[in-house]
């Protein structure tokens, strides 16, 4: 009999199991293992801090992020201060799961078929290795099984409606030569590309993650994918893996079923609008997801998994909120996404962003600032700036 029976291996169910694996819970860590989600890689030096990531774990700092248009203007804005830190799920998801283990979680691989409840909560899993049916038993359980949740599709109303963007990357080998900087990441906003979000070009040391996002089902994702990397001259490089996988953009409005199971990660929708950044957002919510589960085994009150979407909300509702609005204002047509990249050019816009970013909040320190950039983005938005394509 666990605890806690935590559904799902990457950063998300990883960071769930260690913390409670830590606080002297019984767990079990249950994951499919072989599956690299698509990723840019990218995590803050507030996720580093956090959850104690060394420096060790990092392929590439990026001291630029540089904006694209579809006109092809660039907008090269700096890090000031600091640094991104950048890694490749294909190694970084493993170093979570064996600190999980390392912690007192008891490792298990396999895929979650379903929950049994006669006399008590079982989750029941096909083993990897033998191909059979195997159960854990538990007092509780958290999904951290992706976009796609199978826990949350049967056991946590509207998991089933969240909406997509459908992400797909190549992982290629860095070239040595060209416009390419391996401190510099590039996103293109391009309809060419993406007509609803956008391209990317994510340094990974030796290793480069170049990828696009959208909404759209009828878009041809390799395609698109081709096309960027003839862009930006990256087509002859070598092509080491490809991969693929749907991305929510919007939280759930419920993250748990109000007796035994609470969601995490992807599952429960925690991925920025506007960025797709995920890796923070999901590692916090496991740790909000750890934080209601040991408040039920604490009380007794199965009404004390609604904590984990309240504690995550409490901090990061209005940057959320602040993303979906951008998105939905920029991205819907390359008219629009061209006046993004020229309201980029403002050196309050680039600061706010970046201290926004870094520390995971709405920086308040400069109100004249806000104001300032609040005026800039209407007048962008309805055209009162003259643009000049070059």
């Amino acid at each position: 009999m666990f605890d806690v029976v935590v559904v799902g291996g990457g950063p998300s169910g990883a960071t769930a199991a260690e913390d409670l694996a830590r606080s002297g819970h019984s767990v079990a860590l249950l994951d499919r293992e072989g599956r690299i989600k698509p990723c840019g890689g990218a995590i803050p030096p507030r996720l580093m801090q956090d959850f104690h990531v060394g420096e060790e774990q990092l392929l590439a700092k990026i001291r630029t992020a540089r904006m694209i248009s579809p006109t092809g203007r660039r907008v090269d804005i700096p890090i000031e201060n600091g640094f991104v830190g950048m890694v490749d799920r294909k190694d970084f998801d493993p170093f979570l799961r064996a600190r999980a283990e390392a912690a007192g979680a008891a490792r298990f691989t396999g895929t979650f078929v379903r929950m049994e409840r006669d006399g008590g909560t079982r989750v029941v899993y096909r083993d990897r290795e033998s191909g059979t049916e195997r159960t854990l038993e538990t007092r509780l359980v958290i999904g951290a099984d992706g976009a796609n949740s199978r826990v949350g599709r049967a056991e946590v109303p509207g998991a089933d409606k969240i909406p997509y963007v459908f992400a797909y990357h190549e992982i290629i080998a860095a070239p040595m030569a060209g416009d390419y900087d391996p401190d510099r990441c590039d996103m293109i906003y391009d309809g060419r590309i993406s007509a609803d979000f956008y391209g990317w070009v994510f340094p990974h040391g030796d290793t480069a993650s170049v990828g696009m996002g959208t909404e759209l089902r009828s878009a041809d994702l390799k395609a698109a994918t081709a096309d960027l990397r003839r862009a930006c001259g990256l087509a002859q490089c070598e092509t080491l893996r490809r991969e693929g996988a749907p991305i929510p953009l919007k939280p759930l409005a419920r993250w748990d079923n109000g007796r035994d199971v609470v969601l995490a990660g992807d599952a429960a929708g925690v991925v920025a609008p506007s960025s797709g950044e995920g890796i923070y957002y999901a590692m916090t919510g496991g740790r909000a997801a750890a934080s209601a589960c040991a408040a039920v085994l604490a009380s007794g009150r199965a009404r004390d998994l609604a904590l984990a979407r309240r504690l995550f909300m409490r901090e990061h509702k209005t940057v959320f909120r602040v993303l979906g609005a951008m998105q939905d204002a920029y991205y819907r047509s390359d008219s629009r996404r061209e006046r993004f990249v020229s309201l980029c050019h403002d050196i309050d816009v680039q600061r706010l962003t970046f201290e926004a970013y870094m520390n995971k909040k709405l920086v308040r320190a400069r109100p004249l600032a806000h104001l300032k950039i609040g005026l800039k983005n209407l007048s962008h938005l309805t055209g009162l700036v003259r643009e000049t394509y070059t």
